[in-house]
This record gives C-alpha cells, sequence and structure tokens, in this order.
C-alpha cells in the first residue's frame, strides 16, 4: 500500500489538476516541436556526409594544378646562376649536393630545369639597387611540395582522404532541457497556486460560514466591516489569515495558515525530500481583566521541548509537569508545561481529555495537534495572549480537525472564568515581582552601559582632536586649565553689605 501511495503521489505530480489539460498539452506540444527540430537537423547533416569523397578529390585536383611555389618572386641581389633555384628538386629524380662544386662548369639542362627562369637576372647590377630589402626564401612551400603526393582522380572514392572542415553536427541539449524547465515550472507555479487556494477556501468554507463554530462564537467574521466583506486576506501565495471579533473576554482572533510552497517548482522537489506540513495558528487577544496569573503551555515531546528553550516566558515562570497519580492524564505522546501543578491540573479537564488529549480520543481526533501556549507573559505589546498551532489535513478531510478547532472558544471561555487559589496567587505574584525586578535591573545595567559607552566615545574624540592640535594651542590650552584649577582652588569669600 505504501508503494501504491508513493506511486500515485508521483504521477499527482505530472498529471493534470482540475482545469490545467490545456497547459499541459501546449507543454507536451512545445517539447516534440524542439525534439523534431533537433532529430531533422542531424537527418540533415548525416545526409550531406555521403559526399565527402568526391570534394576530397576535387579539391586534390585543384591542389595538384596550382603551385604557389610559380608564383614566388626572385631574390634581388645577384646570385650565380648555377645555384639559384625558384622550384625546389624533385626528390625522385636529382638528390641535391650539400657542397656546391665551384671548379664543374656549367649543368646540363635537363638537369636543372630553372636555368631558364634565372637567367633573367644574370646581369644586375648590385650597385644601382641599394637599399632594398633582402627577402630570405622559406622553406616552408617546399617541404609541404615535396611531402605532396599525386592522388589518382580515378581511384576509388572511399580511399581518399576526408574533409578535415565538415562541421559536427550542433546539439540542443541545453536549450530543451532549459525550455522543458521552464514550461514545468511555469505549470507548476499555476496548478500550485490554485491548490493553495482550493485549500484555504476549504478550511473557511467549513468554520467560518454561516452555522459554523467561528460564526457561532464570533459576532464579526473577515477583514470588513460590510457583509460581502472576504473572509481570507491572502498575504502570499501561501499565506492566508482569517480575523474574528465580537466575544466575550478576548478582543479578537487571528489564524493564520501558512501552507506548503506549492507554487515554487524548487520548494516542491525539497518538500520530496525534507516532508514539510501545512499548518495553521490561532492567536487570541485577551482583555487585560478577564485573564489572571497563567503560564500554561503544551505539546508534542520535541515541540514542548524546543518551545522550553525559547521562549521567555516558559524559562522563567514554567518547568515540565510530571503526570499526577490518582487522575486521568494526557496520552505519553503530549508533554505539559507549567507554573504550577494546580493550573495545570485545572486547564486539562474531563471534557478536554474525552474529546482530544485522552488515550482513545487523541489517535482519532488529535493527530494533528501540535502545541498550545496560554500565558499572562507573553513577550510584545501584547502580554496576554492564547496561542493554538494545529496542522491542516486535506481539502476532503476538514472535518478531521474539528475537534482541534473547538478548543480555541473553548479555552477563551475556561481562561476568562478561571481564578487562582489564594496560596497559589500569592506565589504567582511573587514570581512575578522579582521577574519584574530582573527585568527593570537589566535595563538599568543596559542604560548604565550605554551611558558609559557615550562617555568613552566622546573622550575619545576629545584625545583625537588634541592629537591634531599644535603645540602652541596645546600650551595655551594647559596654561587655561592651570587657571581654572587655580581658581577652583581659591577659598570662597562672601561678602555682606551691611
Amino acid at each position: 500500500m505504501a508503494k501504491r501511495a508513493s506511486l500515485s503521489f508521483y504521477f499527482s505530480l505530472f498529471l493534470p489538476r482540475g482545469c490545467d489539460s490545456l497547459l499541459y498539452f501546449f507543454a507536451i506540444l512545445s517539447i516534440l516541436s524542439l525534439f523534431l527540430n533537433h532529430v531533422s537537423r542531424c537527418a540533415f547533416v548525416l545526409a550531406d556526409s555521403h559526399f565527402e569523397g568526391f570534394e576530397a578529390d576535387e579539391e586534390d585536383i585543384d591542389d595538384q594544378s596550382f603551385d604557389p611555389t610559380s608564383l614566388r618572386s626572385p631574390p634581388l641581389t645577384k646570385s650565380d646562376p648555377h645555384t639559384t633555384q625558384l622550384t625546389p628538386p624533385d626528390s625522385k629524380t636529382q638528390k641535391p649536393d650539400p657542397i656546391p662544386d665551384e671548379s664543374s662548369g656549367s649543368e646540363s639542362p635537363s638537369s636543372d630545369p630553372p636555368k631558364s627562369a634565372s637567367t633573367t637576372f644574370e646581369f644586375w647590377d648590385e650597385d644601382e639597387f641599394e637599399g632594398l630589402p633582402i627577402e630570405q626564401p622559406t622553406q616552408e612551400t617546399p617541404k609541404a611540395t615535396e611531402n605532396a603526393t599525386p592522388v589518382d582522380v580515378n581511384s576509388d572514392p572511399s580511399a581518399s582522404p576526408k574533409v578535415k572542415d565538415v562541421k559536427a553536427p550542433r546539439s540542443y541539449t541545453i536549450e530543451i532541457v532549459c525550455g522543458t524547465f521552464l514550461i514545468v515550472f511555469v505549470i507548476n507555479y499555476f496548478t500550485g497556486k490554485r491548490e493553495n487556494e482550493n485549500l484555504a477556501l476549504a478550511w473557511a468554507a467549513k468554520f467560518a460560514t454561516k452555522d459554523s463554530i467561528f460564526e457561532k462564537n464570533f459576532s464579526l467574521l473577515g477583514v470588513g466591516e460590510g457583509d460581502d466583506s472576504p473572509l481570507l486576506l491572502k498575504e502570499g501565495q501561501n499565506v492566508f489569515k482569517f480575523y474574528a471579533s465580537g466575544r466575550r473576554y478576548c478582543q479578537g482572533l487571528l489564524a493564520t495558515m501558512e501552507l506548503k510552497s506549492r507554487h515554487d517548482l524548487i520548494s516542491t522537489l525539497y518538500n520530496m525530500v525534507v516532508p514539510t506540513r501545512d499548518e495553521i495558528t490561532f492567536e487570541v487577544y485577551m482583555n487585560e481583566d478577564a485573564m489572571d496569573h497563567v503560564v500554561f503551555a503544551m505539546g508534542k515531546k520535541k515541540a514542548a521541548k524546543a518551545m522550553q528553550k525559547d521562549v521567555s516566558d516558559l524559562q522563567r515562570f514554567a518547568g515540565l509537569v510530571s503526570p499526577p497519580s490518582g487522575r486521568k492524564w494526557v496520552v505519553e505522546e503530549l508533554t505539559v508545561i507549567s507554573e504550577s501543578k494546580e493550573v495545570a491540573g485545572d486547564l486539562i479537564t474531563e471534557a478536554v481529555l474525552d474529546q482530544v488529549f485522552g488515550d482513545k480520543a487523541f489517535g482519532k481526533f488529535g493527530k494533528g495537534f501540535i502545541s498550545m501556549h496560554l500565558s499572562d507573559q507573553q513577550p510584545g505589546t501584547h502580554k496576554k495572549m492564547l496561542l493554538f498551532k494545529f496542522v491542516l489535513p486535506g481539502v476532503n478531510n476538514m472535518a478531521d480537525m474539528t475537534r482541534l478547532v473547538a478548543l480555541v472558544p473553548y479555552y477563551i471561555d475556561l481562561l476568562g472564568r478561571y481564578k487562582l487559589s489564594s496560596q497559589a496567587r500569592s506565589k504567582t505574584e511573587g514570581t512575578r515581582l522579582k521577574a519584574a525586578q530582573e527585568v527593570q535591573k537589566e535595563l538599568q545595567n543596559a542604560r548604565h552601559e550605554a551611558l558609559q559607552r557615550r562617555k568613552a566615545d566622546r573622550k575619545k574624540m576629545i584625545e583625537e582632536a588634541e592629537a591634531k592640535l599644535s603645540a602652541e594651542a596645546i600650551r595655551k590650552k594647559e596654561a587655561k586649565e592651570r587657571a581654572r584649577q587655580m581658581k577652583k582652588s581659591k577659598p570662597k569669600i562672601k561678602m555682606s553689605r551691611s
């Protein structure tokens, strides 16, 4: 079953959701057109490659008919007609003599073909052409001519050398991948955005419409004052807020839904590796005269430890409460943090245990519970607040969190009527007085440190200014300071008039 569920989850990422079939059709059509374009280009290059042999033969024929050394200009200096050659000798018919024999006469015409070309420059006068640069013959062209071998035109085309300047087929893999990613990103953005909106609207339809829990407990629902005002306020693609007011013991309620970033493809891929949940947080702002001295928190073990470590009022006033003997208590998965055992026992009632936090009810109705925090010492401008945090179920399973949402108005009424005993109140007042003194002392220390810091900065600035003064200015300042000290040290004489 787990394997089938995982397969259905992965198929749901690529199958169209709702009215998104048209977007998926365009995406598949775009990917298919890019693929066909790539295949057609590769086929065109392969078709051209069958004629490589014939092109090579034509180039070889052109190379044989054209000798670049025949256009080379002769040197301008006077040289011996018997040793000057404009073309390199043929290695098959003649071997070059490294040491020319000066005593030998003129060579035969058959052994020296370039003689006729060099006879034109036999009677040059060097004095007539002064200052002309002497051109040194290059050796690359003769080597290339010596190493060149004749190519038989009538030979087999397959045996001819291949042309080296044939361009490799261009690959469009990167373009296809980038285009596919952009298309999938756009489709995922719209589908994820719509899914988050549907989830928020499903919650509002279940708990904020006519004859729902909040409609029965609050007189004003939504972010406006009129009847047509929207119930939800969208602050982002995955953040939605709901406001309600008009109830005794409290000023108002603010519900914040923080959903998965389904519109973001990168976040969607990350959530496959590190799963996250859709959460909703309720913040209830209590009246100043409607809540006694209470610091209480409860949550799953991991969340409770994090709350006790991070929240300041739980660090200062509350501690872990062990299960009492002789009465029903919450399930072992939950941890209770309270200022006293009396407060914990009074807030965890039999009705709450039977409905949500008991051994029998928690597995069915409390699986979406994360934490709750009730305190009159909340950090911030509003001290008396109730915080509830739950997991949002799917669109079709909103009824599963009905009992969790019912805890919100239940604890508003419970804490609005709750009064501590005289013994517990004296103890809580003593701890709060001590905490207030510590806070005042911390503020005084902070002000004193700020004052000392300002004095040190001022003194440093004066010293830097004195360091920039000249010797004459320093001398005058010291004289002025001595005169002031002497005037200060003189006894004060009072004169009275008769």
